[in-house]
């Protein structure tokens, strides 16, 4: 029986079919980011729903020590065409290939700017750029851990403490963050089981789960997770993503509101936003600039402009298509705005600017009491 290929550093063997489930066997999960272009619509394997990669067989070398051997961590399981993972999934990032299990689901509405709207629809915004009517659908984005013998694989590409909170003292400024905390997209989740009762290390782990061999996944929330998810809830909750593609540079934004503090007799609002930029094209390009445009609901307008982002100037290529990071913005007003561009550079020296979709940044009802840590 043919077997199927799997994506980025994994070598798939052959496939056994039964009524619902493709096995493939997993080889070692973070050799890679290289070489497998993900973007692509590619031909579906009929038992699984898996890519068929035209690399049968992908084990770089760049990114691992000299003389490490691939060892298997699992199974592939089928793609969820339907549903949610539940708590307790094991699932290799699609993207940025890490290994990491399901906390819990967050139902998000999904703008899509690439959708084209009616003509109709199309309408100037309210702080005077040009802008288009979108209509939001209900996605699914998980809450996940990740391995932590994978994030320094992957710290080039995605932060891995990208997760942050304001801090339970008066400094209005300070942040802390868990690492290994991160948001999973339903199809970036490929999704796959282990017979390890400790297959994730992270120090959360066997604090948030349990090894339940007689459940489908055998992983099961404890007490602490649920609590931990109740008191947080308000500054982990996903509601918004916004998406936009401007030649074949795709930008995704997620904005999270974080609290008010009050500084200086007044109140200052936080929110942290997380960026993923993906090339889906075959061209390199390099992330140069950004310009940002902030306005408050108090009526002022501010422009930022920078080299990069968070210190770095990524490329984006087919074998290294995405990159993620977080950031915050602060205003003195219960809600805003943010717009602006990347100005990416071609391989040739010419520039062109990618357009970030306009996101609203909005306080809820949750402003009591400042969020808690992980328990200990």
């Amino acid at each position: 029986m043919a077997a199927c290929a799997i994506r980025r550093g994994l070598l798939s063997t052959a496939s056994k079919y039964n009524q619902h489930k493709c096995t493939h066997r997993i080889l070692g999960a973070l050799d890679f980011i290289s070489g497998i272009d993900t973007k692509r619509p590619q031909p579906l394997c009929s038992a699984c729903g898996l890519s068929n990669f035209q690399q049968t067989r992908f084990m770089s070398s760049r990114n691992r020590p000299e003389g490490k051997i691939l060892e298997p961590v699992g199974i592939f399981e089928a793609l969820k065409q339907h549903g949610k993972y539940e708590t307790g999934q094991l699932f290799l990032h699609s993207v940025f290939g890490y290994r990491g299990i399901v906390l819990f689901p967050w139902h998000a509405r999904l703008y899509d700017r690439d959708v084209s709207p009616a003509a109709a629809d199309s309408k100037p915004d309210s702080v005077g750029h040009g802008s288009k009517e979108v209509k939001g659908k209900m996605h699914t984005y998980y809450q996940v851990l990740i391995d932590t013998r994978d994030c320094p694989h992957i710290s080039q590409r995605s932060q891995t403490e990208a997760v942050t909170f304001l801090a339970n003292h008066d400094d209005s400024r300070a942040l802390y963050a868990i690492p290994g905390l991160d948001y999973v997209s339903h199809e970036d989740i490929l999704p796959y089981n282990s017979t390890e009762q400790v297959p994730i290390q992270h120090e959360l782990f066997e604090r948030f789960l349990m090894f339940n061999p007689s459940r489908n996944p055998p992983f099961t929330a404890r007490d602490t997770l649920r609590a931990w998810q109740e008191k947080n809830h308000p500054w982990l909750e996903l509601s918004d993503v916004h998406r936009e593609t401007t030649e074949n540079i795709r930008v995704t934004v997620i904005p999270f509101y974080m609290g008010m503090r009050e500084a200086q007799n007044s109140h200052v609002y936080w929110w942290r936003y997380c960026i993923r930029l993906e090339n889906l094209g075959n061209e390199v390009v390099q992330l140069r600039e950004r310009h940002w445009r902030i306005f408050s609901l108090s009526g002022t307008l501010e422009t930022v402009r920078g080299r990069g982002v968070v210190g770095k100037e990524p490329v984006l290529s087919r074998e290294q298509p995405a990159f993620q990071y977080s950031s915050h913005v602060s205003l003195q007003a219960p809600s805003g705005h943010m717009w602006g561009t990347f100005c990416f550079e071609r391989t040739d020296g010419s520039h062109f600017d990618v357009r970030i979709p306009p996101f609203s940044l909005e306080s809820n009802k949750y402003d009591k009491a400042p969020p808690t840590g992980y328990p200990l």
